[in-house]
């Protein structure tokens, strides 16, 4: 059901969400589905694509299954076509990603190119295809999921790192390229979020501790609270918001 208010409304768009079967994902494409969009969830099986889509349908929301992975070039061009037969895409959610804690040292060559060809690369490509079908409507919006690592830094994580950065930087540039365009590109960076990949540091004691005195908030985020961000940067609402990083990271990065 379309919110209250109008400038929320997605009513008549379609949106890919990236990486939507769990987690963050899931959560926003919920969230775009009740706004009135036409969500196609993506992961890499098909079967768990189809019970989430399932799933939206028998609440009464409008989904579709769109398996594919997205560091597949070939599987993206497929994916592509199939949006443009359904009505053409106006809002693009990148928010697949990978984390790969090691040293400077301890990564490979072949180490590098498959995270940034999940973190950067991917996102990239999937804006190109993505923004070729917004520019023919005069329509669309971009929005990224980057990382609080994308801004400041810890040892030993310096690739994603570096990758994040990348993908601000991206964002901006995309912003400034796009605009005359009517696409609006910006990029959101969570902090610390009880997703399945944090599962076992969602257990830890000694971060939940080092959470409760570093954030402003004091706890890890909900999925579901980095939604409404990401329908925000989705939605008319943020019709002269372009270019920009929103850290949604309970105070994290500017808790002193």
């Amino acid at each position: 059901m379309p919110p209250a208010l109008p400038c929320f409304d997605l009513s008549g768009q379609n949106a890919l969400i990236t990486g939507s079967t769990d987690g963050m994902g899931r959560a926003a494409a919920a969230l775009l589905a009740e706004a009135g969009a036409h969500v196609w969830i993506n992961g890499r099986a098909q079967d768990r694509c189809q019970i989430i889509a399932d799933d939206f349908t028998n609440r009464g929301l409008k989904a579709s299954p769109l398996a594919f992975d997205v560091t597949d070039e070939t599987a993206t061009d497929a994916a592509f076509a199939t949006l443009q037969a359904a009505g053409s895409l106006s809002i693009l959610i990148n928010n697949v990603g990978m984390r790969d804690r090691r040293t400077l040292q301890d990564f490979t060559h072949a180490d590098l190119v498959r995270l940034f060809g999940v973190d950067l690369v991917a996102p990239f490509r999937l804006a190109q295809r993505a923004a070729a079908q917004m520019q023919t409507s005069g329509y669309g919006r971009i929005v990224n999921i980057s990382s609080i690592a994308g801004v400041i830094a810890q040892s030993g994580d310096a690739a994603y790192t570096s990758a994040k950065a990348g993908l601000n930087g991206m964002t901006k540039a995309l912003a400034a390229e796009l605009g005359h365009a009517n696409i609006n590109v910006n990029a959101i960076a969570p902090g610390f979020f009880k997703t399945a990949p944090n599962a076992a540091a969602a257990q830890d004691p000694d971060i939940a501790a080092r959470l409760e005195s570093a954030t402003s908030l004091g706890r890890w985020g909900n999925p579901a609270e980095l939604a409404p961000a990401i329908l925000f940067f989705a939605s008319p609402a943020a019709s002269y918001v372009t270019g920009q990083v929103l850290a949604v990271d309970g105070g994290y990065t500017s808790h002193y």
